[in-house]
């Protein structure tokens, strides 16, 4: 065999769609324009949005990129990113979920009564309304999946239905106040680990984490004979991701301390990233979401798959509703408001998970929540009024859609979709 043979034969078996190790940082970049020039854009258009968005606000105001206002906003988004996070898997299918709002206002009852009325701990009434949001996303599936109801008219129904058992929950009193300063509840977003060393320890723990993870999977691709990141581009790719959150760490520790708060949000885009990324499971939702008929003749339960989706969905409802009842030290007969659902699922959409199934991660909540949370925020330190912030909200969902929409096409047009 010729030099240029030899040569030729271990590019051949390099997956096009994964970085060119062997180019060093001009194959990257090739790489890198070869994906977008085919519609594969990413987190990139996310990305580039929320840094634009920071510096306009920013430039209009220097305190929105304080230490303190920023601490503010990673607070302030943990209640809807945990509904993100839910939607997400929904979405995944290519199905959509519009009881969220009401599930979460429910559960957020459910906690107040359960406390201040039925005398339970706060640790049992906060575990009760997340196995309510359980029991509810499973009605919705079993209905959607079993029944084959459209899953737009089941949560549709579960957007009045629960509306209504929120309501009767709460009863006369109509408001319940949860002001126990030393509470469980209060504590989820009133808590700040004050030590510096505690915010660097958590960035470097998740970038390791998130080191070990991503070489397991790229050493069982080789070993399955299947094309793999390089461990120089793991390396690489987790030494950003530590840089990133060191950052952030640095901005806490300027402020009160790490918040709770947000570390819990984190933790569970972590376990929904594994999950989706790393087990059967994420693999099943992802197949389901790419081809139902494909997925039922790989043998997968195409209805149990349907089901826990939406279990997942209402789970992380309920948990967003006790982050939002925290947050505001009580919970009233308005409940988490459908502006949560509006914002939940616009934050999914926003951050990179397509309308249309089968392509998405967990980090789509986390990106697409601060962007819908940091136009909130600047335009409330700069006294705009709520319908603007609607209206550029209801410009960049569309820009999102409008940028899958492009991006899907230009990966038919291009092979690859």
């Amino acid at each position: 065999m010729s030099d240029t043979d030899q040569t030729a034969a271990p590019a051949a078996q390099v997956d096009p769609r994964l970085v060119l190790a062997q180019g060093g940082v001009r194959g990257y970049l090739r790489e890198f324009w070869r994906r977008v020039r085919g519609g594969e854009l990413g987190s990139i258009p996310v990305v580039v949005g929320l840094i634009v968005i920071w510096a306009i606000f920013q430039s209009l105001n220097s305190g929105f990129l304080s230490p303190s206002y920023l601490t503010e906003l990673s607070i302030n988004i943990v209640a809807t990113g945990m509904l993100a996070l839910g939607i997400v898997f929904v979405l995944l299918l290519g199905e959509i979920d519009l009881s969220i709002g009401s599930v979460s206002s429910a559960c957020a009852a459910i906690v107040a009564v359960a406390n201040q009325t039925w005398g339970l701990s706060e640790g049992l009434s906060i575990l009760l309304a997340v196995a309510a949001g359980l029991v509810m996303g499973l009605i919705h599936g079993f209905f959607f999946a079993k029944v084959g109801v459209p899953a737009f008219i089941v949560t549709l129904a579960g957007l009045l239905g629960w509306l209504g058992v929120s309501l009767w929950v709460l009863g006369k009193t109509g408001s319940y106040n949860l002001t126990n300063a030393n509470g469980l509840i209060d504590r989820l977003t009133n808590t700040y680990f004050e030590q510096l060393f505690w915010g660097y320890l958590v960035a470097i723990a998740v970038a390791v984490v998130y080191f070990l993870i991503s070489l397991r999977g790229s050493l069982a691709r080789r070993r399955a004979g299947i094309p793999a990141r390089s461990v120089t581009e793991v390396i690489i790719r987790s030494a950003v991701l530590a840089v990133v959150l060191l950052a952030v760490a640095v901005v806490f520790n300027q402020a009160r301390g790490l918040p709770l708060a947000p570390l819990i949000f984190l933790a569970f885009i972590l376990i929904a990233g594994f999950v989706l990324n790393h087990t059967s499971y994420g693999r099943k939702v992802f197949a389901v979401g790419g081809s139902i008929e494909a997925a039922r003749r790989a043998g997968i339960n195409v209805a149990a798959v349907r089901i826990s989706v939406f279990a997942i969905s209402g789970t992380m409802a309920a948990i967003g509703g006790v982050f939002y009842a925290s947050v505001n030290r009580g919970v009233t007969q308005s409940g988490t408001g459908q502006q949560i659902l509006m914002y939940a699922i616009a934050a999914a959409v926003i951050g990179g998970t397509s309308l249309f199934g089968g392509r998405g991660s967990a980090f789509s909540a986390l990106l697409g929540v601060l962007v819908i949370q940091s136009i909130s925020a600047g335009m409330n330190l700069l006294g705009i009024t709520n319908y603007a912030q609607y209206m550029v909200t209801g410009v960049v969902l569309l820009a999102a859609v409008v940028i899958d929409s492009v991006s899907r096409r230009s990966q038919k047009a291009s092979g690859r979709a």
